[in-house]
């Protein structure tokens, strides 16, 4: 695979956390860079990690990976994006008024996870063909980070203009991404 073939898959897989990211930065109360590079780098580590199990799990197993991918990304998000409209749809306390300063470390994992399963199918994919997997898979968590840190970014400026919105936003962007990865397995 060349540098522009790569560059592309890495950017086409990273857009599934920049969506999220934009929702995680809109539900959080002015993120500070910090916490966009934070939510960068754990997007990025875990999308740089699934298309190297994928490809080892291509080299044994390929046709169960890629028979049941596609629920776990779909049962994941609807669950975090459930949880977060839920939370959006809350009557506004005291309490309530008080946004986020920060994302639990976990929520973040899971949610990373749940965006980077399409990359653990192509490093299934990747195993069949002659290609560095370790750059492909640094290119990708690279250019994850990159657009997950923009993402967050993004949701800050827009959080502040939807309000209490901004989750529920967040809730059905992930629910959003959950059935594209279900629609585009049973229609591609």
């Amino acid at each position: 695979m060349n540098l522009s073939a790569t560059l592309l898959l890495a950017f086409g897989m990273s857009m599934d956390a920049f969506a999220a990211s934009i929702g995680k930065g809109a539900s959080l109360h002015k993120p500070k860079f910090s916490e966009a590079l934070r939510t960068g780098l754990i997007f990025g580590v875990i999308e740089t990690i699934t298309p190297l199990i994928g490809w080892c799990l291509g080299l044994l197993a390929s046709q169960v990976v890629l028979e049941w991918n596609h629920w776990v990304a779909f049962v994941l998000l609807v669950f975090l994006g459930g949880r977060m409209l839920i939370e959006g749809f809350r009557g506004e306390n005291a309490e309530d008024t008080q946004k986020l300063q920060r994302h639990g470390f976990w929520l973040l994992v899971t949610t990373a996870i749940a965006t980077s399963l399409d990359a653990m199918a192509v490093g299934v994919g990747l195993a069949f063909l002659k290609v560095n997997i370790i750059e492909t898979a640094l290119a990708i968590g690279c250019a994850t980070m990159i657009m997950s840190t923009l993402g967050m970014m993004i949701g800050r400026f827009i959080g502040p203009m939807l309000g209490k919105r901004a989750e529920i936003l967040g809730g059905l962007v992930l629910i959003g991404i959950g059935c594209q990865i279900l629609y585009s397995h049973f229609y591609f």
